[in-house]
């Protein structure tokens, strides 16, 4: 076996013609092609898949039991491989309590910083807390009125796993017999509690039942004392019946709820008064004990350290007004949404109401007085007399009107119903939580300063600001805190230092990790490799650039090359030109896409692709093939304006998109165009074309123009199906047309079958073995699932009757297999089927199967199935066209391909806007709206707006900058122009760049 290269015989994963080749290792490998040409399957589906099967199973069975099981690629065989790791495109986390902080586990050496060093303050006047003593907890508790009953207990467990046996066992030995557990009370030497030991638990021994007064003071103490000696200097006193109002410690009464016995001698009531003092921490100006400091206690995912309004989510769903009345032009009879008037207990609930105000139920709710509206929304001020009729006579009773809007809320709450909670959820909207202000922690872990900052300042910084923050924070620090932070501090300013590396300087550590692009998320993971110094390591990236601004390739660039220099091997799916002048090797796939790809046809150096021939990869790259900048810039016929647009880091912009005219946002990341086009455009004009007020938008003043187009449409890279049921042929209704084809047969007609006979979504056609999905998945316990085709229909997802049927020779199982090409050469008597097929292959989609699974395709596949689904569309002409970054995945051939679409999109008079990094597609726009000029915080405003020859004039631009070589006009010099490449990569290399930022 070699240890110099991964080499890999027979490989037929796909479309992979029995492939050979060789991986040099320890080296950059760029495998390129066009799309469709094998790529991934080469590089995932083979060589990453059969490196982690190896390292899998070479652990016990036992443990593949828990890991999971990979299937084993079509290859002969593949040696030198070390253990693989896959970072693609895929999200980072879809859970709403995954941030950029915590996926980076950032967040949790900030949580052992502030832990540790942190300086605890008061939540209500902001002093440092000290210490409490014994005498202070007494003498607080004596300030409780004289007879007052209260229970001196020491909190022994709070919140741990356990059955706790053994410690009942020491509690009885020590002369304890009353305990709570989890707020139910026991008597140890009567019925020991029974507890399951997988779920949290908190026993609190009661030491002492006393009443407040003068007398007692030194019982109090002694039994105070003793509870603190238990309990590791925390006491937790219970007032079984506290007095209205009372107060100790700065502590309210709460309900503990329903308990058990509450019959018992100590009488306690559902609103007890529950204190906790502790030795450790105390504001004695405030009287507020606080909680010791944990690691949890800054952890939004424990009931330690999160809101408790929110839970730790940083918001909270609300009833809110604007859904409940849509339209207060209505009557009042019909203007509150969730109520049906027609619906008997509302329509008493409005009547009555409406007469105590002496209001006509036809009067509009804007015409109202505002103090009854609001009344009517949230409830009257004085009691209503409600008056109805039943068929056992008239029926009366006074009180308070309850209000639509608390009706819901606390219909909400209390139902059991699914269908009503949903229906009311319609009426609700997400809002910032009130009590964390978004930041997810309680007040007393937001109160813990480490000099002068809290840990929610520090995760509401970019990454870029938090570095900074960091860098200067060890010197402000005393001795004894400087050795506690030390190594924490390392490993912080280390991972942030590697996300600036990988150009994600941008993004503020509180950010959610679901609203991270694909590219965004595979940097994080890709710092976070950088940070594990692995040696040794097989990584295999998916398009690492997407996303990335040219400006800042080379950081990532760097980044791969500090990896590879590490010692490990990268193989790197790329399309992107400059990563494939600085890769080691290159393994170019084709000629063709599909069944015409699946070859390798160069696997070389970079002057060893551009000398092929054969390589239209290699003929871009010479600059023998180009795709041309147009000879003429489209006029506008109108303006579509944004004004104020101000959703997270955008700064108060008005920007205007010229009507019929093909627009490019650009920017560096993190720049604000996703928030301008998805956040502020999209849900704005869906809010106001639609009508459709359960959009929420991003903040803007105002958007004008709409009278320009008749309707606007998203094409962004989300799943067109979420099961292998759904593919391209179901998605474009292509296999409509096919089965209706079928069914017009002979066959079909003597046997009576219709349309749905040809499904393999309903029973009938379909073989019910495999349910219609062409194959079984055999479970192999601790070995891998074996997917094979199923044995009764062999694979081709209909009974044996339903494949009688053929149309032309083929059968519909054949269709299916059918690339876009083929069949578009197979129908081509059939004008409405070939038009949908021919859209496919004018998106650069001719190589795909129209059978192939959904789940399986890319997130630019999908963009551009559903790009040839809206073409497919009856056009009017006037449609706004949004898609972010289409070019995702195509090769330059595919690219140019793809800009001819939207071109055509454009000529028909329709308003196309795209946010593009690719200089290609860009230099091709009528319209440049480019911002910047950084990302975040100093980001968000409009660099430059224009033609491509204007932004290129902007010296201000970034993109400008990088469009001057690619413009015949344009012949400014730029920084591209004075950038010199390392020596060793040659003149041939030499390619104009960005500066280094």
């Amino acid at each position: 076996m070699s240890r110099e290269y991964i080499e890999v015989r027979g490989a037929e994963e796909h479309n992979l013609k029995d492939v050979d080749v060789t991986v040099p290792r320890e080296e950059l490998t760029v495998v390129t092609g066009l799309s469709g040409s094998g790529k991934s399957s080469l590089a995932f589906e083979t060589i990453y898949a059969e490196g982690q099967r190896r390292y899998i199973e070479s652990l016990s069975a036992y443990a593949r039991n828990f890991l999971g099981q990979m299937d084993k690629p079509q290859v002969e065989n593949v040696e030198g491989l070390s253990p693989a790791i896959s970072i693609d495109q895929k999200n980072a986390a879809n859970n709403p309590r995954s941030t950029v902080g915590t996926v980076t586990e950032l967040h949790d050496y900030l949580r052992l910083l502030y832990a540790r060093v942190g300086t605890p303050h008061c939540p209500e006047c902001g002093r440092e807390v000290d210490d409490q003593s014994a005498q202070a907890m007494v003498r607080r508790l004596m300030d409780a009125p004289e007879g007052t009953r209260a229970k001196i207990c020491a909190p022994v467990v709070r919140d741990q796993k356990g059955a706790f046996e053994e410690l009942f066992d020491e509690l009885v030995g020590e002369g304890y017999t009353r305990v709570e557990v989890d707020g139910e009370r026991f008597d140890l030497t009567v019925d020991r509690p029974d507890l399951d030991k997988n779920y949290d638990h908190t026993i609190d021994v009661v030491v002492d039942r006393v009443k407040i007064s003068e007398d007692e003071r030194s019982r109090i103490t002694d039994s105070v004392e003793t509870a603190l000696e238990e309990a590791d200097g925390v006491l937790k006193v219970i007032f079984p019946d506290p007095p209205e109002n009372l107060e100790v410690g700065g502590a309210s009464a709460r309900s503990t709820g329903d308990l058990a016995d509450a019959d018992d001698e100590d009488g306690d009531t559902e609103d007890r008064l529950v204190v906790e003092f502790s030795e450790q921490l105390a504001c004695s100006h405030c009287h507020i004990d606080i909680s010791e400091i944990e690691t949890r206690s800054f952890s939004f995912n424990s009931p330690h350290g999160a809101c408790p309004e929110c839970e730790g989510l940083g918001s909270t769903k609300e009833v809110s007004e604007d859904l409940v009345i849509e339209d207060p032009s209505k009557p009042l009879k019909h203007v509150f949404e969730p109520w049906s008037y027609n619906r008997t207990y509302y329509s008493r609930q409005l009547d009555n109401v409406a007469d105590h105000f002496g209001v006509s139920l036809e009067t509009p709710f804007e015409d109202l007085d505002e103090s009854i509206q609001r009344q009517f929304l949230y409830g009257t001020d004085n009691v209503v007399h409600f008056e109805w009729t039943t068929k056992n006579g008239t029926r009366e009773k006074t009180e308070r009107f309850e209000g639509v809007i608390p009706n819901l809320e606390r219909r909400h709450v209390e139902t059991d119903s699914d269908r009503a909670r949903e229906h009311i959820e319609e009426y609700m909207a997400v809002t910032t939580c009130p009590a964390c202000e978004g930041t997810r922690l309680k007040s007393e872990s937001r109160a813990v300063l480490v000099d002068g900052t809290s840990i929610t300042e520090v995760n509401e910084m970019s990454i870029g600001d938090a570095l900074e923050h960091f860098e200067g924070l060890e010197a402000k620090l005393d001795d004894r805190e400087r050795k506690i932070a030390e190594e924490i501090l390392k490993e912080i300013r280390a991972r942030l230092g590697f996300m600036c590396e990988v150009g994600l300087e941008y993004l503020t550590l509180d950010r959610e990790a679901s609203t991270l692009s694909g590219g965004e998320s595979q940097r994080i993971r890709l710092a976070t490799q950088i940070g594990s110094g692995l040696v040794g390591v097989l990584y295999v990236l998916d398009e690492p650039s997407i996303g990335l601004h040219q400006r800042d390739n080379d950081r990532l660039l760097n980044t791969l090359e500090e990896l590879r220099d590490l010692g490990n091997t990268l193989i790197v799916v790329e399309h992107d030109t400059e990563t494939m002048r600085r890769a080691d090797n290159i393994i170019d796939m084709g000629p063709g896409p599909g069944k015409r790809g699946g070859e390798v046809v160069v696997n070389g150096s970079f002057e060893a692709l551009t000398n092929c021939e054969a390589s239209v990869t290699g003929e871009y790259l010479a600059g023998e093939r180009v795709i041309p900048v147009p000879d003429e810039r489209r006029e506008a016929d109108g303006e579509i304006t944004i004004r104020g647009a101000r959703q997270h880091n955008l700064k108060d912009l008005d920007v205007s998109l010229p009507v019929g005219n093909f627009t490019a946002i650009t920017g560096v990341s993190g720049s604000g165009k996703s928030t301008l086009m998805h956040d502020v455009l999209y849900k704005g004009l869906a809010r106001e074309m639609n009508d459709n007020t359960s959009v929420d938008p991003g903040a803007h003043d105002a958007i004008e123009g709409l009278d320009n187009i008749e309707t606007v449409r998203l094409i962004d890279q989300s799943p067109i199906g979420r099961t292998p049921r759904s593919n391209p042929a179901t998605y474009t209704n292509v296999f409509d047309y096919v089965r209706e084809l079928f069914a017009q047969t002979d066959t079909a007609n003597q046997r009576g079958y219709e349309k749905g006979r040809f499904s393999f979504n309903v029973k009938g056609g379909r073989c019910e073995a495999c349910g219609g999905q062409g194959t079984v998945k055999i479970d192999m316990n601790f070995l891998s699932d074996v997917t094979v085709p199923c044995e009764e229909c062999d694979g081709a997802r209909y009974n044996d009757e339903t494949l009688d049927v053929t149309f032309k020779g083929k059968t519909i199982a054949d269709v299916l297999n059918m690339s876009v090409d083929e069949a578009h050469d197979f129908f081509e008597s059939h004008s409405q089927l070939r038009r949908r097929l021919k859209l496919l292959k004018d998106v650069g989609l001719g190589y795909m199967q129209l059978g192939q699974p959904s789940t399986t395709l890319s997130g630019g596949e999908a963009q551009r199935v559903k790009l040839a689904e809206e073409l497919g569309k009856k056009d009017t002409g006037e449609t706004l066209y949004l898609l972010d970054e289409p070019t995702t995945g195509l090769h330059p051939e595919d690219e140019r391909k793809l800009i001819d679409v939207l071109h055509r999109l454009t000529d028909e008079g329709n308003t196309v806007v795209v946010i593009e990094h690719e200089l290609d597609l860009v230099k091709n726009a009528d319209n440049i709206v480019d911002l910047g000029p950084e990302g975040g915080e100093k980001g968000g405003q409009v660099v430059a707006t224009g033609t491509p020859e204007a932004v290129a004039r902007t010296e201000e631009s970034y993109t400008g900058q990088y469009l001057r070589d690619l413009l015949p006009d344009v012949d400014l010099e730029g920084p591209r122009a004075d950038r010199e490449l390392p020596a060793e990569k040659g003149e041939a290399d030499q390619v104009a760049t960005g500066d280094d930022d």
